[in-house]
Parts: structure tokens; C-alpha cells; sequence
């Protein structure tokens, strides 16, 4: 016998939905049954839920959850209560904070402050670069405040160039589990530039290797003497990571340079690097400022110069395109900042997200260790997501943000014509691949869906070495995107108005 559930608001209705029993909601046949095709359609009927998991072949748990977002009605599901990893669909979760918490206006700011007296041109005290938690500040943004403050007529300084990141409180990586030189798992900061991202390129030349370190961006690419590269004649590790107090300390196997090449390295001290970047731009006008000092208390002093971010809006929107980390760790650190009065730690301030998430959406199984997914002891469920993107704030802040997700066929490829519109945040890790967000047919037909997939033990199997290329890892996540294009296809047929 099928539950009932009343004509309450879609939220109080797909609250009751994620309590259902697996593989069947309100309203909705049992994913086990065959939909009848619609009269007059020439498209073949579509194969069961369970049918399509059958096919994927894919090892570990399934999960999803389907609402009508016209009818208020939760549609379908499987395990929607199952608590499993969200990958990078927690980013979606992140933008809602921030946008509930901060405002879709919220603009981040970097500051040049100076404190002590200006006279003649000359600064008789200290400048201070101070960071506001702008997760998308570039060299190119450096470099124009850095104009700024020659515009002010400021022409040496007599005291000490302090840098100030504590906006937000220090993390030295997202996750620990991640291998050391990947980009995407940088440190937090309340300074960051590059996105904490140091540009390796290695070239050969006359029998020798040269190899470079910049802070590249669209306009310059100065070199960082924070950041050092030595070549190390050894077949592995690729690279080894070492903290030596003022540098990043890294070095790579000559084995591996190839016929040469680039890549972005992770920085792990975020205040230096801006702070480098920042004296050679200030040399560049003339302005000699001695080696940056990172402060922890931001000393009080006059503004010579700031810049403003873009919107948050913009900023989430790329963030979600881009599924930049660094972006979702630093924007929810700061919504915890401004909903508890304090800054919070990364681990800290994931929580408070999740505490808001329970008391503002009603996500009652969905507890963060992060902000970006990276770390894969978050969970959520499918009838969580399903009911944050089915919220209020999720269908007219968020859903605009979400970027376009093609329908494939078997083969993966495009299907142009179809009818069905998906925007949507996706999620990978190794062994763990989501999808969540909405689906829109020309006929009216309207949904907000989550799909999550996993599978841990094999994850949790990986050796360190194994972490950044797994083995079987691009087959199972290849299985399972087309798993989550056949059950949009099949939604698609069965749902529409």
C-alpha cells in the first residue's frame, strides 16, 4: 500500500518523501514497475530504475530521488535516506549558505593599509597587505592595487611589509589524504592568490634542465623565490613536499620531466606568496619594500588602497563551472564567520554549515567535514539534496548559478535535440561520482533530482600512490555518468506533463 502524503508545502512534503521506504515515494510507482508509454509517442518505453542500476554494472550503492517541483510531490527514489559521500556536489550546498548567510551582493575586499605617518612620500611605519577573503584575488589584481597605492603618492617605506591573512583561520590543506603536489587541495587562508597556485614549468635546453616558479596570471607571471623546484634524479616519488619554515619546499623526479611541460602546484603559505608577489610589484613603481613578515594581528592603520571582488553571485557561478575548492572552503568559512560572530576553523565551520543546513532546510541526515566535498567523510543523502535544490532558495538563487549538463546517449555522445534541459552540480572522487540539480522539459515538466553512487571499500583500498590515477577509476566513474544519464532519460519519458 502506498503512503499518502497531503497537499502541505513542497518542502514539509518532500521532508515526509526522504523518510519513505526505498524505491518508493508518494504518488509515484515503485522504481521495480514498467511506465506504460505516453499516448501517441513513438519513444520505447522506458526500462525500470532498477532495471538501468542492473545494466550500469556499476560496484557499490546507488541512491537517488526524484520531485515534481509543479506538483510539490516527490516522484520516485532509491536508498534516499542512505548517507553517502557528495563529492563536489557539497559545493552546492556551500552556495546555498553563502547566499542565505552573505547576500547574492557580497563582495570580498583586499586592503593596502598603512600605519604611521606619510609625510613627503615616505611611510614612517608599516604597510600591511591585508586579505578579506577573496577566494579569486590573481596577480593581475595585485598588481593594479599595487598602482593604487603609488597613486597615492607614496614613494618608500621605513618600516617593516607585514602581511595579514587572519580574516580566516589557517588550514595548510583542504585534505590530508590528498596527494601533496595536486593543485586543488591548497591551503585556506584569509589571503589567497592564484587560487594557491604556484605555475612549475620545466623545459630542456642544451642537454640541461631549467625549470621555473611564478605567480602567473593574464597580464604577468613574476617568479616567487617562495616556491622552490629542485630535479631529483630518482624514478619515484614524482614529487616530494618539504616545509622549511620560509619556502615551500618541493622536488621531482627527472624520470618524469619528459620532453618538458607545466603544471600549478599547491601553496602552503599563502601569505608569503601574496606578500612576494605584491614587493615585486610595488618595485616595479619604484617602491622598495623589505621581505614580508606574515602577521596574525592586523594592526590598526589608515587605507591607501583596496579592491572589491566581483558579486558573490559571479564568484559561485564559476566556482560551480570550475568546482574550484579552494573558492567553496574560503566563501563557507566566511558565511560562518558572519552567522556565528567568529572565525572558524575549515572542519569547525563545515559543521556550522550543516548546523544551518538542518535548521534552515531541514537536511536531517547531511553532516560536512568541508565545504568542497574534497574529503570523503562528508555525507548527505538524496532526499537531502533533492530537498535543498527544491527549496526556495534553491530554485531562485542557486538554480541560476548551475551550469548546463548535456543529455548523452549509451555512447556518451550529445544528444542536441533533445528535450530535456538539466543544470546541475556534479561531484567526482575516486570510486564516488553525484549529480544533482534540475530537470526541465519543454512541455512544463519541472524536477529537482540527486543522484549519488559509491563505492568506498574499493576507494578506501587505494594505496597513496594509487590516489591520483586509480586503477579501474575512469571505467567505474565512465559507468556511472552514463548510469545518470539514463535515469534522466528515463525521467524524462515517464514524468513529463
Amino acid at each position: 500500500m502506498k503512503p499518502h502524503f497531503s497537499r502541505r508545502n513542497f518542502l514539509s512534503t518532500l521532508a515526509a518523501a526522504s523518510l519513505a521506504p526505498s524505491g518508493v515515494l508518494a504518488l509515484a510507482p515503485s522504481t521495480s514497475l514498467r511506465p506504460q508509454a505516453r499516448p501517441g509517442s513513438a519513444k520505447p518505453l522506458a526500462q525500470t530504475a532498477d532495471r538501468i542500476i542492473d545494466d550500469a554494472g556499476l560496484s557499490g550503492e546507488v541512491s537517488f530521488a526524484v520531485f515534481d517541483l509543479n506538483t510539490g510531490r516527490p516522484l520516485e527514489a532509491r536508498n534516499p535516506t542512505k548517507p553517502m559521500p557528495p563529492a563536489s556536489v557539497a559545493k552546492a550546498l556551500t552556495a546555498l549558505y553563502a547566499l542565505d548567510v552573505l547576500g547574492l551582493d557580497h563582495r570580498f575586499e583586499t586592503r593596502v593599509l598603512a600605519a604611521g605617518d606619510i609625510r613627503g612620500g615616505t611611510l614612517h611605519g608599516d604597510l600591511i597587505l591585508a586579505g578579506g577573503g577573496d577566494p579569486t584575488l590573481q596577480t593581475d589584481d595585485l598588481a593594479a592595487l599595487a598602482a593604487k597605492v603609488k597613486d597615492t603618492g607614496l614613494q618608500s617605506v621605513t618600516g617593516r611589509f607585514l602581511i595579514w591573512g587572519g580574516a580566516l583561520p589557517f588550514a595548510p590543506v583542504i585534505d590530508d589524504l590528498q596527494p601533496a603536489h595536486v593543485g586543488y587541495n591548497p591551503a585556506i587562508s584569509g589571503l589567497a592568490l592564484n587560487f594557491n597556485r604556484v605555475h612549475f614549468e620545466w623545459k630542456r635546453a642544451n642537454g640541461k634542465w631549467g625549470v621555473t616558479m611564478d605567480a602567473r596570471s593574464e597580464r604577468y607571471r613574476p617568479a616567487v623565490a617562495m616556491a622552490r623546484m629542485r630535479i631529483v634524479d630518482r624514478a619515484a616519488p614524482v614529487y616530494t613536499y618539504d616545509d622549511i619554515g620560509s619556502r615551500d619546499d618541493w622536488t621531482v623526479a627527472l624520470s618524469a620531466l619528459g620532453k618538458g611541460g607545466s603544471r600549478w602546484l599547491p601553496v602552503r603559505k599563502p601569505e608569503l606568496y601574496a606578500g612576494e608577489v605584491f614587493q615585486t610589484m610595488m618595485s616595479a613603481h619604484g617602491v622598495a619594500l623589505k621581505t614580508p613578515e606574515v602577521t596574525e594581528i592586523l594592526p590598526a592603520g589608515v587605507t591607501l588602497s583596496r579592491l572589491e571582488s566581483a558579486p558573490l553571485t559571479v564568484i559561485l557561478k564559476d566556482m560551480l563551472k570550475y568546482s574550484t575548492n579552494i573558492t567553496a572552503e574560503m566563501v563557507g568559512m566566511s558565511a560562518s564567520s558572519r552567522r556565528l560572530g567568529r572565525p572558524e576553523t575549515l572542519v569547525n565551520s563545515a559543521a556550522a554549515m550543516s548546523d544551518w543546513a538542518r535548521e534552515v532546510l531541514d537536511l536531517r541526515d547531511t553532516q560536512m567535514v568541508d565545504h568542497s566535498g574534497l574529503g570523503d567523510a562528508s555525507r548527505t543523502t538524496t532526499g537531502d539534496l533533492t530537498r535543498a535544490m527544491a527549496s526556495p532558495l534553491g530554485r531562485t538563487a542557486l538554480r541560476p548559478l548551475l551550469k548546463d549538463i548535456p543529455i548523452r546517449d549509451e555512447k556518451y555522445r550529445q544528444l542536441r535535440d533533445h528535450p530535456l534541459e538539466v543544470v546541475a552540480k556534479t561531484g567526482t572522487l575516486n570510486f564516488v561520482s553525484t549529480l544533482s540539480g534540475f530537470a526541465q522539459q519543454s512541455d512544463g515538466s519541472d524536477l529537482a533530482f540527486a543522484i549519488l553512487t559509491s563505492d568506498l571499500p574499493r576507494r578506501d583500498a587505494l594505496s597513496e600512490a594509487e590516489r591520483e590515477r586509480p586503477p579501474g577509476g575512469r571505467a567505474w566513474n565512465r559507468r556511472s555518468k552514463l548510469l545518470q544519464q539514463a535515469l534522466l532519460q528515463r525521467w524524462s519519458l515517464i514524468h513529463a506533463s
